[in-house]
């Protein structure tokens, strides 16, 4: 019997998953140890040449579908909701964006073209997929 490559462990584990977004420390942790770090970044790299992930920045990856326009791989949710994912993923507060709350919340009825979360604490990660950059501004309570 054939023993089943970091790889093909890694890609079962992401068709399992009910989540869409995902960072390298979700397969090396203690719960989840596929390999070591660079064992693991080598199958990543694999799958994003498949066409079954979509790197989004530094150890950022998400679930990808097939587009129908170019037939080329792209991130299956909006990347507003992929910044709100990772951030709970890393265990920081965040919510979309001052301008897309109010609308959101009825006061507005001006939609964003932005892509902007806000969130508790600074963050300098970089989330993007081609030319469109997610933008993060502090987070308030109140608006």
């Amino acid at each position: 019997m054939i023993k089943p490559t970091i790889k093909d462990r890694i890609k079962r584990s992401i068709s399992a998953s009910k989540s869409k977004v995902f960072i390298r420390s979700d397969f090396i942790g203690p719960r989840r140890k596929f390999g070591s770090y660079s064992q693991v970044g080598r199958a990543l790299k694999e799958l994003v040449n498949e066409a079954v992930l979509v790197k989004m920045g530094y150890g950022v990856y998400v679930k990808a579908k097939i587009s129908v326009l170019s037939g080329n791989p792209i991130p299956s949710i909006h990347l507003t909701e992929i910044g709100l994912q990772l951030m709970k993923k890393l265990g920081i507060e965040a919510d979309v964006g001052y301008f897309r709350r109010l609308n959101r919340d009825g006061k507005s009825t001006q939609v964003p073209m932005r892509d902007v979360i806000a969130v508790s604490k600074p963050i300098t990660r970089k989330i993007r997929w081609g030319k469109k950059e997610l933008i993060y501004e502090k987070f308030y309570e109140k608006y």
